[in-house]
């Protein structure tokens, strides 16, 4: 059944296939900037650059960090914000035929440790604020050039002057250290140019890593090609070409900021408007004043802004389209903003999008005026996905719940190092393709449209019978008292596990053991009764990931402490 591809129908102009050129992410940005020379690449608070500057500043930096001694097949992390000396570099590395490691700039010592180590990195990238965290870790690494931005490096004067009285100011002063090159300076070296290195289209060219939240992350190797179409699909799915606009909110680190806010805007000749820290207010002032065309983030985000007072009075006219992904995005928060943006000029629906870091990130989505509840959307050109059944690479009969796979040519090469973990997600099944299985539980239609349901590790086995956690929230969001909602598995001697939520509720002041009650008895009206939480816990808020996430790990550990500090836990 999936040889037909039954979703192509809803293609539209989309279509089934793209002539991705055999090339490297550099060379394929250097093709947009023959196309789009003097439309702008990205804005940063107003310091703009056109796709000929941007490529010129590529060109500068390839040929500085030459000079330091990075050359093909080298490593270099890149903890940074979004931001242009992060992009600068990211393409810079690419010419040279070296490899980005790709970090969250906030990570703690022993985080960086790891990831340096992991990559084996002798190069490494962040701002000056965190070169602290990275001295400490010298002696035990192979770092040996440490290059450090500042905030303000591409800030207009008045900004540059604002940022230094205030957060600036905070900053401890680096010390003269042999280790350390300050960006600035690099940038204005006089240096040899140096060509475009031999570099194959299916050489890895970048390395992101798994969330790594119950356990040691995984790198995750991803090649030129993996980018470059993925890129592409992006590009040609949203018509995110020559004089539209993105809104860079989501990390560099994060396959979705950089595959999709990031590089496919440059795959298309778009702008990437980018946003180095997020925050409602921010973003809201941001949209008030570039009007970008597309919006794209996680559940959280889009919840924030329909209550953000500047988001609620800015003209939203500018809006094509919005996407959320990287979370279950519940049914009020989808409505909530889509009146927001109606109220304001806008017409655009909140559409669900789905991917993962091991094909760079969104590989399906709803296409544009074609909703479906629950629907994560349909596969983008040259993406396969199919179910199949738990455990196996069998296909399951349309509209069983199994494993959804993927294949195509986002599909990562594989995991750094872990010859076993590979092979356990990268099958060859009967077909003759490789495909990806993603550990994560979903349902397709007879139109070929997909239905996320779970990750397969967030299961709850309860009295021998499984919950699924996205299944039990949205019942939850459904009631009107609910803003947030969370539901895990706490061990359990009796039932293995045993199902509690977590809710923050829109009027705090009603939390208490009749709005428990209340909550409890909605969901009995909903669902089967394993699946209903036996008590609920009020909260002023979540604990939320690195992406904007609801960090349920974090809450399962809180209960499983809570267990331990009592003589009653008796796990690993």
């Amino acid at each position: 059944m999936y040889e037909t591809k039954p979703w192509l129908k809803f293609y539209g102009d989309i279509p089934e296939h793209i002539d991705y050129p055999r090339v490297t992410m550099y060379e394929a940005l250097m093709r947009t900037a023959a196309e789009h020379p003097e439309d702008i690449a990205y804005d940063f608070f107003d310091y703009t650059a056109t796709y000929r500057r941007f490529t010129a500043e590529i060109d500068r930096c390839a040929d500085a960090l030459a000079s330091l001694g990075l050359k093909k097949g080298d490593r270099i992390t890149i903890s940074m914000p979004t931001c242009p000396q992060a992009i600068i570099c990211f393409y810079a590395v690419n010419k040279l035929g070296a490899v980005a490691s790709m970090i969250h700039p906030l990570s703690p010592p022993k985080e960086i440790e790891f990831y340096l180590n992991t990559a084996k990195s002798r190069f490494a990238m962040t701002l000056d604020a965190f070169y602290g965290r990275f001295k400490e870790v010298e002696d035990k690494t192979s770092l040996m050039t440490l290059i450090l931005c500042r905030i303000p490096d591409y800030l207009p004067w008045v900004k540059k002057i604002g940022f230094n009285l205030t957060k600036g100011r905070k900053i401890p002063k680096v010390p003269d250290d042999k280790l350390v090159v300050w960006w600035n300076n690099l940038m204005k070296r006089d240096c040899p140019k140096v060509p475009k290195a031999e570099m194959d289209t299916d050489d890895m060219a970048v390395i992101l890593y798994s969330g790594g939240t119950t356990g040691v992350p995984k790198g995750i190797m991803l090649s030129n090609m993996n980018f470059i179409s993925e890129g592409m699909q992006v590009s040609i799915w949203g018509s995110l070409g020559g004089g539209s606009s993105i809104l860079a909110i989501l990390p560099l680190f994060h396959g979705f900021g950089l595959g999709v806010c990031v590089n496919a805007a440059f795959m298309g000749g778009g702008k990437s408007i980018l946003v180095p820290q997020f925050t409602p207010e921010i973003v809201a002032d941001l949209v008030r004043k570039k009007r970008p065309n597309f919006v794209v983030g996680v559940p959280t985000l889009f919840e924030a802004l329909s209550s953000n007072p500047v988001f609620m009075k800015a003209d939203l006219s500018c809006l094509m389209a919005t996407f959320s992904g990287a979370d279950t995005l519940p049914r009020p928060v989808k409505e909530r903003f889509e009146r927001v943006v109606k109220e304001r000029g806008g017409n655009v629906q909140l559409l669900e999008g789905y991917g993962l870091t091991e094909a760079v990130t969104a590989i399906m989505a709803t296409p544009i005026g074609q909703y479906r509840e629950g629907s994560v959307g349909i596969p983008f050109p040259d993406m396969w996905a199919k179910i199949v059944q738990l455990g196996t690479d069998e296909e399951a009969p349309l509209g069983e719940e199994g494993e959804i796979c993927i294949s195509g040519p986002a599909v990562m090469l594989g995991y750094l190092d872990q010859a076993g973990e590979t092979a356990q997600t990268l099958r060859t099944h009967a077909d003759g393709r490789i495909w990806l299985h993603t550990g994560d539980v979903g349902t397709m239609d007879a139109d070929g449209f997909f239905y996320f349901k779970l990750r397969q590790k967030r299961m709850i086995k309860s009295s021998g019978m499984n919950v699924y956690p996205a299944q039990v929230e949205d019942i939850l969001y459904k009631h009107p008292d609910v803003l947030r909602a969370c539901i895990i598995g706490i061990p359990d001697e009796k039932q293995v596990q045993r199902v509690k939520g977590f809710v923050v509720l829109k009027d705090p002041s009603k939390a208490g053991p009749g709005m428990e009650e209340a909550l409890i008895a909605h969901c009995q009206e909903h669902l089967i009764r394993w699946s209903c939480p036996r008590e609920i816990e009020f909260r002023d808020n979540l604990p939320c990931t690195l992406v904007g996430k609801v960090a349920f790990n974090a809450l399962e550990q809180e209960e499983v402490a809570k267990l331990r500090a009592a003589g009653k836990y008796c796990g690993q």
